[in-house]
């Protein structure tokens, strides 16, 4: 899931961006409108946290403005307005959920990843793939009724690929969507992860090598 924090902010940016990528989340960020307008226009978000008064702008004029022209990815602002108006106006202009300062960043995350789900309605809560079950909301992994310990990444490359059955998802697929911007694309952190994974879930294999391009989640192939 990858998810844009616009905050003007530098020290409360960062702050959201660390916890959300804790969770394995793929986080970008943005201190303005232009720069956000840049990053939402070349790539695919599940969700984007704005801040309401940013430094070239009203973010609500901003999204409700993209609204208009189709633009249907779920947005969360966060604000210090309080009142019943301002929220009334958030919603009004496009907004899908609406968090007043100060907040607890766990009340945060969990609204993060209720609006990636939510996107589209296409997303089940709960993924299943064989005897495997993966719980989003409680970031649950299951094999065969046995509760795994994943650490955040390897649950985010899990998920990912649990949206996917059968196809083959390239590494650089795979770091868009799990790592943030400042990950080499030519490193090996795809592998090494995906290695650790395929430990956890044990036997029969689950994850499989596509030579020369990635990895692929279902039954076993001769031809990958």
């Amino acid at each position: 899931m990858r998810v844009m924090v616009v905050e003007d902010d530098d020290d409360l940016r960062l702050a959201v961006a660390t916890e959300l990528a804790g969770t394995g989340l793929r986080v970008d960020e943005a201190a303005d409108l232009a720069t956000a307008e840049a990053a939402l226009t070349a790539g695919h978000y599940d969700c984007v946290v704005f801040d309401r008064m940013l430094s070239d702008g009203d973010s609500v004029t901003y999204v409700h403005r993209r609204r208009q022209l189709g633009w249907a990815v779920p947005v969360l602002f966060l604000t210090a307005r309080d009142t019943l108006a301002d929220r009334v106006a958030g919603f009004a202009h496009g907004g899908d959920d609406y968090l007043v300062k100060p907040f607890a960043m766990a009340e945060l995350t969990a609204r993060v990843l209720a609006l990636g789900r939510r996107r589209g309605g296409r997303r089940p809560s709960v993924l299943r793939h064989a005897d495997l079950v993966v719980d989003c909301a409680r970031r649950e992994v299951r094999r065969a009724g046995v509760l795994l310990t994943l650490t955040a990444k390897e649950f985010a490359v899990l998920e990912y690929l649990l949206t996917r059955p059968e196809q083959a998802v390239s590494r650089t697929e795979l770091i868009e969507h799990c790592w943030d911007s400042r990950t080499d694309p030519m490193s090996n952190v795809v592998d090494v992860v995906v290695r650790r994974l395929r430990g956890k879930l044990r036997q029969p294999e689950l994850i499989h090598a596509v030579r020369g391009h990635g990895y692929r989640l279902g039954e076993s192939r001769t031809s990958t």
